[in-house]
């Protein structure tokens, strides 16, 4: 092999390299959103002004203490959250129509990042005698009576449709929300 053919065949060899670790090192295609997702972002969009969310009936929503953005130190934030009143008690779960919606606090105002579902256990028990509520999937969690609201036993479940949430879609704590 002459000094030539083989400067050619080590510049082709690194051009290949380069575009090859060039290729590996782009990201993934997105994957599409779960169709059950995308319902429900359709359904939720219009909130995102959040006088949209109180014209329809939700209004901020403190725990016993008076504190409004809830957050966990060492876990995260859920963030502010703003109920329906007319939806909370019944033994419904309408994945369109979440009781809760709930935005972070950021410098430039109050971002919706998730929806919460809730259910009194009472009002579940009543109509279902064994189980928990599901959706998508998923099955609610139980918040106990004494909790930080001072509310009766409820299930619930988030759901973090506008912010990604590195613990899961449906965990409590974002560890991306911060209350001041």
């Amino acid at each position: 092999m002459s000094g030539r053919t083989s400067w050619r065949a080590a510049l082709a060899m690194a051009s290949a390299a380069a575009v090859s670790a060039t290729l590996l090192a782009l990201p993934a295609p997105s994957q599409a959103a779960p169709a059950w997702l995308e319902r429900v972002r359709d359904a939720t969009r219009q909130y995102h002004a959040l006088k949209n969310a109180k014209a329809d009936g939700y209004a901020r929503l403190k725990d016993a203490a008076g504190i409004a953005c809830i957050d966990m130190p060492g876990e995260g934030g859920m963030g502010v959250h703003f109920v329906n009143g007319d939806l909370v008690g019944d033994a419904e779960v309408h994945a369109k129509t979440p009781e809760l919606l709930v935005y972070d606090p950021t410098p430039t105002g109050r971002k919706l990042v998730a929806l919460e579902y809730v259910v009194f256990q009472e009002a579940w028990r009543a109509e279902h005698p064994t189980g928990r509520p599901q959706l998508f999937g998923q099955k609610f969690e139980l918040v106990k009576e004494g909790n930080r609201y001072g509310l009766p036993a409820f299930y619930e479940l988030h759901v973090w449709a506008w912010k990604a949430n590195p613990n899961g879609m449906f965990e409590d704590w974002n560890p991306r929300v911060t209350c001041p």
